[in-house]
């Protein structure tokens, strides 16, 4: 088993444990636009996937696991409220907000 999961850009937010790997939420300031600051590594540190985001600039603020452990709810920079399969990290729903 691999070590605690290091952070590829800024510092982590939150690290959300799966059976198989982790979703980690970096911190979005300072984090590069092109890639999203949501992703998944396998239980040995290797990248699964980076999160599908709603807009090419948007990144992740908030994320927590659903109680069916099938999908994040997550909340974005650019004011969307999301679902993203845990498997894919693709994005189920988008809803934009206020």
């Amino acid at each position: 088993m691999y070590d605690k999961p290091k952070p590829l850009h800024t510092k982590i937010e939150k690290i959300i444990e799966l059976r198989g790997g982790y979703v980690i939420l970096e911190a979005y300031s300072g984090y590069p636009v092109e890639q999203s600051n949501l992703y998944c590594l396998s239980e040995n540190g290797e990248s699964v996937w980076f999160a599908e985001r709603p807009a090419p600039d948007a990144h992740y603020i908030r994320v927590r696991l659903e109680d069916d452990g099938k999908r994040l709810s997550a909340y974005t920079t650019s004011r969307h409220a999301c679902d993203i399969d845990v498997d894919t990290g693709k994005l189920i729903s988008q809803i934009e907000f206020k």
